[in-house]
C-alpha cells in the first residue's frame, strides 16, 4: 500500500502544470563525487568505463573542464547556482546558499518555476559522505519536488570491515573495502534503480518536462565496491608516482597545502591498494551510469533529454605528493564534463576550450529556453555545443582557501588561471608564492617556470587576465556574502 502511494504522490507530481504543447528537452544531471578524468574516453590507459564512454561518442566531451572550488560543498553550491564562490559566499562544506543568497534561484530550481518537474536521487548539494548517505544532507528542499535517499550495504553493514589510514574515519581520509555484496545492495545501486523507477513514471506522462539529476557517491572515499570490480584492477599493475621529492622543489609552500600527515603512513604498497580501489570504484560507478542511461533509451526518453555528466572537482593520486582534493593543480581542478541529446549536433567531437562548472547553468536554461536569473557570472556553452572549436571565454578560474601559518593564522586565498597552454596561479595576490606551468611542455605541471626568467611577457599578459577573471567572481556589490545563522525556509508549493 505504501508502495502503491508513493507511486499515485510522484504521478500526481509530475501531472501537475502540465504543457501539453511545451516540448522543451528534458535534462537528466548526473554527477560523481570525487572523480578526477581516469576514464577510457579521456585516454586512461587502464580504467574501464564503457558506458560513460559510450556516452561521450553520441555527445561532446570537454577536455578542459574545471571545478571553481576543488572541495565538494563549495564546488558544487557554486555550479547550481551558477555563481563563483565569492558570490554564492560559501568557501565550506557544510554551508548552503540559502544562508547567504536566500533569494538566489537554483538551477533546478529555474527549471521549476518554468513547470518543469524536479526530482533529485542521491548527493547533489553537500553531504558529509558516508555518515549523511540515506539522509538529505546540506540539501536545497526549495530546488527539488522529490528527493530520494536510499542507503545501502556500504553505509549500514560494511564501516566495521573498511580498511583507513585513520581507524573508524572514513569520508575525509584514504580508506577502501572490496565488498562481497551484489551492485544492487549498494548505495549508488540503489540510486541507478531509483532514478530509472522515476524514468519510468515520467515516460507514461511527458506533457511535463522534467529535470531529473542523479547524484553517485563513488568513488569518494571510502572507495567500496563489489569485490568483482576490484578483480579487473591488478594490485601490482596499479601506478605510483615516481619523482616526488624532485618535482615540489620549486613550489610554493601554499601549494603543497592540501597535504594530509596522515598520507605519511602511505608507502607502496598501500599506495597501490588505494588507486586500485579507487579504480575500481569508477567502474562500479561506471555501471550504474550505464543502468540509467539504458532505461531512458528502453524508456524512449534519450531522443528528447540533454544528458549532463560531470564530477564536483578532481582528484590526485599522489602527484606531487598529494592525494584526494583541495589543491589548485591540474589533477584537482579538472573534471570530466560530457553533455549529450538535442541540441548538440556534434556527435563523438572534443572541445579543448577551457570551460567551467559555472558555466552549465547558463547552458542548460538556453538549450530549454528556461528563464534564468540576470546575475549569473558563467558563459553559455552553447557556441561550443554547435562548434566545438569555438573558443568562448578562453579560459577557466579556480579557487581554493588556505590557513597561513605564522602568528597571523588567518585564511588567504589561492586563484588559478587555466587557459588553453599555461596555467597561472597566484596565493595571497602572489605574496605567498605564484606558479606557471606550460601544458605543451609540462603536462604534468612538474616545472614551475615563474622564476625562470624567460617568460615575462607570458607572465605579465596572465597576471593580467587573472585579474580580469577574479574580477567576474563578486557579486555586483563588490563584497563575498556574509553566512547567516538563521537558514531560509523556501515555500514548497509549486507555481
Amino acid at each position: 500500500m505504501k508502495r502503491y502511494l508513493r507511486i499515485l504522490w510522484l504521478g500526481l507530481l509530475i501531472s501537475v502544470a502540465a504543457q501539453t504543447a511545451d516540448r522543451r528537452p528534458n535534462v537528466l544531471f548526473i554527477i560523481s563525487d570525487d572523480l578526477n578524468t581516469s576514464l577510457g574516453c579521456y585516454d586512461h590507459p587502464l580504467v574501464k568505463t564503457p558506458n560513460i564512454d559510450k556516452l561521450a561518442a553520441r555527445g561532446i566531451r570537454f577536455d578542459k573542464a574545471y571545478c571553481q572550488f576543488p572541495l565538494c560543498g563549495p564546488s558544487r553550491n557554486s555550479m547550481l547556482c551558477g555563481l563563483y564562490p565569492n558570490a554564492t559566499g560559501i568557501h565550506r562544506n557544510s554551508e548552503i546558499f540559502r544562508q547567504t543568497i536566500p533569494s538566489h534561484h537554483s538551477l533546478s530550481q529555474a527549471f521549476r518555476l518554468e513547470g518543469y518537474f524536479a526530482g533529485r536521487i542521491g548527493k547533489l548539494y553537500h553531504y558529509n559522505v558516508p555518515k549523511s548517505v540515506g539522509t538529505n544532507g546540506h540539501d536545497d528542499p526549495g530546488s527539488w519536488e522529490l528527493e530520494l535517499n536510499p542507503a545501502g550495504c556500504d553505509r549500514l553493514e560494511e564501516e566495521g570491515e573498511i580498511f583507513s589510514l585513520r581507524p573508524g574515519n572514513f569520508g575525509g581520509t584514504l580508506s577502501w573495502y572490496a565488498s562481497p555484496q551484489s551492485d544492487e545492495k549498494h548505495t549508488d545501486g540503489m540510486l541507478a534503480n531509483d532514478a530509472e523507477w522515476v524514468l519510468e513514471r515520467c515516460a507514461r506522462d511527458q506533457d511535463r518536462p522534467f529535470f531529473i539529476a542523479v547524484g553517485f557517491y563513488r568513488p569518494h572515499t571510502p572507495y567500496v565496491a563489489p569485490a568483482t570490480y576490484f578483480e579487473g584492477y591488478p594490485e601490482a599493475r596499479m601506478p605510483v608516482v615516481q619523482g616526488v621529492e624532485e618535482d615540489v622543489k620549486d613550489l610554493p609552500s601554499m601549494a603543497l597545502g592540501s597535504h594530509k600527515k596522515e598520507h605519511d603512513l602511505l608507502n607502496d604498497d598501500l599506495r597501490r591498494k588505494a588507486v586500485q580501489a579507487y579504480f575500481a570504484s569508477i567502474t562500479f560507478m561506471d555501471a550504474q551510469v550505464g543502468k540509467v542511461l539504458d532505461a531512458l533509451e528502453r524508456l524512449g526518453l534519450a531522443e528528447n533529454t540533454i544528458v549532463v555528466f560531470t564530477s564536483d572537482h578532481g582528484y590526485h593520486l599522489g602527484e606531487h605528493g598529494l592525494w584526494q582534493k583541495m589543491s589548485l593543480f591540474e589533477q584537482s581542478a579538472r573534471v570530466p564534463l560530457i553533455m549529450a541529446g538535442p541540441g548538440i549536433p556534434s556527435k563523438g567531437a572534443t572541445a579543448q576550450t577551457p570551460v567551467g562548472l559555472v558555466d552549465l547553468y547558463p547552458t542548460l536554461t538556453e538549450m530549454c529556453d528556461v528563464q534564468a536569473p540576470g546575475n549569473l557570472q558563467g558563459q553559455s556553452l552553447v557556441p561550443i555545443l554547435s562548434n566545438p572549436s569555438e573558443k568562448g571565454r578562453g579560459w577557466s578560474l579556480t579557487q581554493v582557501t588556505r590557513r597561513r601559518t605564522g602568528p597571523k593564522k588567518d585564511w588567504v586565498y589561492g586563484y588559478t588561471l587555466r587557459t588553453d597552454r599555461w596555467r597561472y596561479t597566484e596565493w595571497d595576490n602572489g605574496d605567498e608564492g605564484r606558479e606557471l606551468y606550460d601544458h605543451h611542455q609540462d603536462p604534468l605541471e612538474q616545472s614551475n617556470l615563474i622564476g625562470s626568467g624567460d617568460h615575462a611577457e607570458t607572465i605579465e599578459s596572465l597576471e593580467s587576465l587573472m585579474k580580469e577573471a577574479m574580477a567576474t567572481t563578486f557579486p555586483a556589490s563588490g563584497e563575498i556574502p556574509e553566512l547567516k545563522t538563521q537558514v531560509w525556509a523556501p515555500n514548497l508549493t509549486h507555481p
